[in-house]
């Protein structure tokens, strides 16, 4: 074996790397071209034309990128290796002394350098897409609402334009309805004049009719401004629930700082802020599951091709991925029902599995 350490990593990195990324992408045009065909039940209701069903999709790449790349990293995990060791590449490695751990490391460097830009992917080109994909599809099919990342929702009624900072779909108690936080309302006269303009704290949702709360509305005369405040106020208009409720972003979407925002939100008025939790440590702890399932690949990748053949390990490999990421959200379904804490659920599967593949890769050793 003529390569030297260095170069060693880099040439099981890149052959990792490369598997990956291969994989990635076949999986993820078979992701595009899914949900591309499930946008096409939507196709003619209101505006929604196939462009704004391509539109919608290419949005939600960089999502969907993020969400794949573990299994991808698995299975890149499973092909890069074991082509080296079809090749014999590894049985020499090994004899030149270099360790299985050694080995193991390289093929992670060049995984972790991808799991650490999906993470900056999904603070900043994740959340922009999928507020880009609702806009598209809310303003198509109703006519009447947008997202703006910058200034929030917009909706009009009539000659009433609403602009919200954020909004959430809460439940509790069995009921569940949507809130909107930051809320002003802009109603204009038949003339374009701006008539008033009502600053709410919010405005939500209920028993078929929205209700602000915290207002303070000005309304504006020839030659005089008026104020009146309240506690609470009934908003009277034809804005369904669920053209707005369409246009507020899922808690898995938002960055981590939006999410810890919307936490302390919920805390500070004791509502329930589970579902944030749950996205806002799943993003803290995806590398690990990235590490996770790479670690998970290795016994089957250094195992002996003549002890079952190199597709029933990819196979048998690709199944613990997949029955790992099931059980995951499985435990973190379990924390919402029996209330402890988000970042067990998402430890404890990690835990278990690392303890499985290192008896696994021990023991072949």
């Amino acid at each position: 074996m003529t390569l030297r350490p260095g170069r060693l990593d880099l040439y099981v990195a890149r052959a990792v790397l490369v598997a990956a990324l291969g994989t990635w992408a076949v999986l993820l045009a078979f992701d595009l071209i899914s949900a591309l065909v499930g946008e096409l039940d939507e196709v003619g209701e209101g505006g929604y034309t196939l462009g704004h069903a391509l539109l919608y999709t290419l949005y939600t790449l960089p999502r969907r990128a993020y969400e794949l790349f573990p299994t991808s990293a698995l299975i890149g995990t499973v092909l890069g290796l074991g082509g080296l060791a079809a090749r014999s590449e590894l049985t020499a490695m090994r004899a030149v002394g270099v360790s299985r751990l050694r080995i193991g490391l390289g093929a992670l460097a060049s995984l972790g350098l991808v799991a650490g830009l999906m993470m900056v992917n999904a603070e900043t080109l994740a959340p922009q897409g999928e507020q880009g994909a609702q806009a598209v599809a809310t303003s198509a099919k109703s006519g009447d609402v947008v997202m703006a990342r910058v200034s929030g929702l917009w909706a009009r009624d009539g000659g009433t334009f609403l602009n919200a900072r954020d909004g959430q779909r809460r439940e509790e108690g069995g009921r569940a309805w949507t809130e909107l936080q930051g809320v002003r309302l802009f109603e204009f006269d038949q003339a374009g004049r701006l008539a008033s303009l009502a600053v709410a704290r919010s405005a939500e949702h209920r028993d078929g009719f929205w209700t602000l709360h915290e207002v303070r509305r000005t309304r504006f005369g020839e030659r005089e401004a008026t104020v009146e405040e309240a506690e609470t106020e009934r908003w009277e208009t034809t804005l369904g629930e669920q053209v707005v409720s369409a246009a507020v972003t899922r808690p898995r979407y938002l960055s981590s700082r939006e999410l810890r925002r919307n936490i302390d939100y919920l805390e500070r008025n004791g509502l329930d802020a589970k579902a944030f939790e749950n996205a806002y440590w799943a993003r803290w702890f995806y590398p690990l599951n990235v590490v996770v399932l790479c670690l998970a690949a290795l016994p089957f990748a250094f195992g002996s091709l003549r002890s079952g053949g190199f597709g029933k390990r990819l196979f048998i490999a690709v199944v613990i991925g997949v029955a790992y990421l099931l059980a995951q959200r499985l435990v973190v379904s379990l924390s919402d029902v029996y209330r402890f804490d988000a970042r067990l659920a998402y430890l404890l599967p990690p835990a278990v599995l690392m303890a499985v593949c290192w008896g696994l890769f021990g023991r072949r050793s």
